[in-house]
């Protein structure tokens, strides 16, 4: 067992399920990522693995189907798929993130209607707050939903909607006329049932082809068009219009600790090649591991794999304990994707001119790493976050 990303306190059953995990991805995710990632395909094994494995149904609370187990032990399970091939966390983020939002906000009839077939993996989850002239902004969304007797009729563009095509149910945030002179009580999130697929898959709603990416293959992202799509109030989630930023929000904090999870999970994984590749290269005479300069560089990688690891799972058991976790969200996805990106950066410097080969690793993982700099609100954006949070506590009295 590496010494690296440990993780104390934890129960047999954690224990057993990360086991088991670990041991999946070694056999199933690692040796077949290469292909499946420079083909840019859809890990439709895996993703059936996973599905018998029940990891879709996770944190699903147990009287719905799902394993009912913490943000902790999702966080943990992500870092090892994601260690794996990133692409793969990607299936189950979303859909981790939508059955939290439906198990903390939603309807006892929509808890009832969708978590049992989220957990069989029957029902995938996606979400969508982004637009095309958005970014961070999420307060200035222009995709409407306006009442019409029982139902909404909504027009607008989401983008960089992450599983748009493979899933079948969406949570999307839309602006909805609730008169509030905050622009962010005008927001409500909608439940979207739709087909898998691409093209017109509902009368007024549009799924394009996928958007071709620098690194984060085989899982689809997409825009998500919408043009006079009728959808009932009942979709509402939790029942009550103007409540979506606050709903999303909640999501997006698990979707901060799982972006700090995958890059746990990738920094782990660069470690593992540079530390195994300095031991096989010989120059001058000798291992390069045995040159002070590449010494060090592992030295240094290790350190911020651990400090990245254990920031999450500080921020994991927080949100787990119900207390507000906005902060420590924020400092885990800021410090991890950071630390992500220069691990990676130093794995490939040490394989030298075989880490730019599409045949090594590494190469793979160059490309992914950057993603994380910017999935669920980009560095700046947490550093915003976490100023504000530190101020809540050390403003200056009187």
């Amino acid at each position: 067992m590496a010494r690296l990303a440990q993780t104390a306190g934890l129960t047999e059953i954690q224990e057993e399920i990360l086991s088991t995990v670990r041991t999946f991805v070694d056999k199933e995710i690692i040796p077949h990522a290469q292909a499946l990632e420079h083909g840019d395909t859809y890990p439709a094994d895996i993703v059936e693995g996973m599905k018998e494995m029940g990891l879709f149904g996770l944190t699903i609370p147990e009287e719905f189907g799902g394993l009912g187990e913490s943000l902790l032990t999702y966080a943990l399970v992500v870092e090892q798929i994601a260690r794996g091939w990133m692409s793969v966390s990607g299936v189950i983020n979303t859909h981790f993130i939508v059955a939290h939002m439906l198990k903390q906000h939603g309807t006892d009839e929509q808890k009832a209607r969708y978590l049992p077939r989220m957990a069989a993996g029957e029902v995938r989850g996606s979400f969508s707050m982004s637009e095309p002239e958005l970014g961070s902004d999420v307060a200035a969304i222009r995709t409407k939903a306006v009442r019409d007797g029982d139902d909404f009729v909504v027009d607008g563009q989401k983008m960089w909607l992450t599983n748009g095509g493979s899933s079948n149910l969406t949570a999307v945030l839309v602006k909805t006329d609730e008169g509030a002179e905050k622009a962010h009580r005008n927001l409500t999130a909608f439940l979207v049932e739709k087909p898998e697929g691409y093209g017109e898959v509902a009368p007024g709603l549009t799924i394009p082809g996928k958007i071709d990416k620098m690194g984060y293959k085989g899982v689809d992202t997409t825009e998500m068009v919408f043009d006079g799509f009728r959808i009932g109030a009942g979709q509402v989630l939790g029942g009550r219009t103007g409540q979506g930023f606050g709903q999303m929000m909640d999501g997006v904090e698990v979707g901060r600790v799982n972006v700090a999870a995958r890059a746990c999970g990738i920094a782990i994984r660069a470690f593992e090649l540079a530390i195994e590749y300095a031991q096989q290269r010989r120059t001058f005479g000798k291992p390069i591991v045995e040159h002070q300069a590449i010494a060090f560089k592992l030295a240094e990688m290790a350190t911020k794999v651990e400090a990245a690891h254990l920031m999450m799972v500080n921020a994991a058991r927080l949100k787990d304990s119900g207390a507000r976790n906005d902060v420590e969200a924020g400092m885990a996805k800021l410090i991890a994707s950071e630390f992500c990106a220069e691990v990676t950066q130093e794995a490939f410097r040490i394989h030298g001119g075989y880490g730019y080969s599409k045949e090594y690793e590494i190469e793979r993982l160059m490309r992914e790493a950057p993603f994380l700099l910017i999935g669920e609100g980009t560095s700046e954006i947490q550093k915003t976050i976490i100023s504000r949070g530190l101020l809540r506590d050390y403003r200056t009295r009187g």
